[in-house]
């Protein structure tokens, strides 16, 4: 049987505490499935997100003392979604598994995961959170809440819970990386890419080290990333709210001119009032237009994704 590579893609952001463990994980993993699967080679591909503590120093420790190792080190922080990006335009794979190194997707599972795609029954095996043990429960209303929201509104649908952590053929990679859209939304674009999916489900899992760089305000500019990428239903809303909040807004004034006719107090405020809530609404709705337009001039500068300072090649070229 022809040998295949199965790529290990991690986005890393301060990740120095963990990344020893996840080595550790990762290999004893790998080693397992090729006692079982001989025909099977790996590469450990970490993404290297302008980490500022010593993550790149542990990458290059590593990348020095196994060859299957390889890194990007990004020259600023890009953020989550250009790391993903960086390590699925880099892997060279014939498979590439996507995930976290904070053991929070266990690498165990990737066993099953490769066996449910080398069937060929599926192009994908991803994990499903089913519970949010061990999270805030602000955070848990407003992710569910998320989900409601961004399906009612856009055709594509997107699977509640679904994480990141995933196993994808090569013909899957591909479609993803031909969407060069730079303000990405990777959880849409897995699932608007198509292909058959399977989902393991999985509970809540704890960081084995560090701590989470995500809070609720990134968590909440995230989901409008999230719906500015795949619905353009908020611009028919402000356009909708504009036009009732208009209706509204002349029936006020009559309502403020009778009163000021007949002598009934109250006149006064209503005109106030109305003009307030109108102009809020105005705002409002070109707040969601402004958000639109943000984004197609982010587009049309066609800047790249990431900026890359350093991989596992240039760094031993240096030390050599």
């Amino acid at each position: 049987m022809n040998s295949e590579l199965i790529s290990v893609v991690v986005p890393c952001y301060n990740e120095e505490e963990v990344l020893p463990l996840f080595y550790d994980e990762i290999t004893k993993v790998a080693a397992e499935m090729q006692k079982e699967h001989s025909h099977l080679e790996f590469e450990f591909l970490f993404v290297n997100d302008g980490s500022k503590d010593g993550t790149l120093k542990v990458l290059r420790q590593l990348a020095l003392k196994d060859e299957r190792v390889r890194y990007v080190s990004f020259s600023r922080n890009f953020g989550k979604e250009a790391g993903l990006f960086a390590g699925l335009e880099n892997a060279k794979g014939d498979y590439v598994v996507t995930l976290d190194a904070d053991l929070q997707h266990p690498p165990k599972l990737i066993p099953q995961m490769y066996e449910y795609v080398s069937s060929g029954e599926y192009h994908c095996a991803g994990t499903r959170r089913i519970s949010r043990k061990g999270e805030p429960a602000l955070l848990s209303f407003f992710s569910g809440s998320f989900y409601k929201v961004i399906n009612s509104i856009s055709q594509t649908h997107i699977v509640e819970g679904a994480q990141d952590f995933r196993f994808m053929t090569r013909q899957m990679v591909d479609a993803i990386l031909e969407m060069p859209e730079y303000n990405r939304f990777s959880k849409g674009i897995f699932s608007w890419v198509g292909f058959e999916t399977k989902y393991i489900e999985v509970e809540n899992t704890e960081r084995a080290a560090g701590k989470s760089t995500f809070n609720f305000w990134k968590l909440f500019k995230y989901s409008l990333e999230g719906i500015c990428a795949f619905s353009t239903a908020p611009l028919a809303f402000s356009f909708v709210l504009a036009l009732l909040m208009c209706i509204a807004a002349v029936v006020m004034y009559v309502i403020a001119i009778v009163c000021a006719v007949t002598g009934v107090g109250g006149g006064t405020a209503a005109i106030i009032g109305t003009v307030l809530i109108t102009g809020g609404l105005i705002l409002l709705c070109t707040g969601i237009n402004g958000m639109y337009l943000s984004k197609t001039y982010m587009e049309s500068k066609a800047r790249p994704k990431y900026v890359a300072a350093e991989t596992e090649e240039t760094y031993k070229k240096r030390v050599k």
